[in-house]
């Protein structure tokens, strides 16, 4: 690597994506960190230049075509024309079906799927001029099925169709694209998970580490070092695949 190549992660303030956001400096990489709420991610920017890495805080809303075009461009303008993409950036609106309204369908679809079409559409072309990209999308076990979770499954089966497809159609300009598909991770929004079901944190954990074949459960760690894995070099013979980091067999 010639010059410094430069990664975007979405979501970036918090949990999985923070993880994975000071993972690829570590590695190497610029990295913009997009989030919601810019001044959310400063931290996290500010960690990654404090031990020697270029990063980039950058808020947007990723399910707003216009606002990714322009985070974008920043980017590419700041930063370093962007040819790592990692989609995490998601939200959950959890309920039964029939208690489910079409506000909630609409915001996890739009997060999870429109924002990851949105900022691809927008990278890619500095991949395909590049000649090299890596495109890691963000799903979930839950794409198997996960009760109250219609919405959210829906948007992360839906994301490895996506990621199948762009294999399919930007493999030919030396870009991959693949899953992740997390398990049970200890995050902000599993944390949420427990308190709207009104069990500690610590006993929720415990008892989806009993359902886990490794007997515990995953951190963003975990799922950092499997996306530092698909963006790298070595990596380039590996597309349209979607891994299951949860512990066990899941699909």
């Amino acid at each position: 690597m010639t010059t410094t190549r430069t990664a975007v992660v979405t979501g970036a303030a918090r949990g999985i994506g923070a993880g994975v956001a000071t993972r690829l400096a570590r590695d190497g990489f610029a990295v913009a960190v997009v989030d919601l709420d810019e001044a959310a991610g400063e931290p996290v920017a500010d960690e990654i230049r404090a031990a020697g890495g270029r990063a980039l805080a950058v808020g947007a809303d990723v399910a707003d075509e216009q606002a990714v075009r322009a985070a974008v461009d920043r980017i590419a303008g700041e930063l370093g024309e962007p040819t790592i993409l990692v989609n995490n950036a998601g939200i959950t609106r959890d309920n039964l079906l029939f208690k489910m309204t079409a506000d909630d369908w609409d915001a996890v679809v739009n997060v999870h799927l429109r924002g990851s079409f949105l900022m691809t559409r927008a990278v890619q072309g500095y991949m395909t001029g590049a000649g090299w990209g890596r495109i890691v999308n963000l799903s979930s076990t839950s794409a198997l099925g996960n009760r109250g979770q219609a919405n959210y499954a829906a948007a992360k089966a839906g994301l490895q169709g996506f990621t199948k497809t762009l294999a399919l159609e930007l493999g030919k300009f030396g870009v991959t694209a693949n899953a992740i598909a997390p398990g049970f991770i200890e995050t902000e929004m599993t944390a949420a998970t427990a308190a709207r079901l009104g069990v500690p944190f610590e006993e929720f954990k415990r008892a989806a580490a009993a359902q886990i074949p490794v007997a515990r459960t995953g951190t963003p760690e975990d799922i950092a070092h499997a996306v530092s894995f698909l963006v790298s070099e070595g990596a380039g013979f590996v597309s349209g695949q979607v891994l299951y980091v949860a512990g066990g067999p899941k699909a």
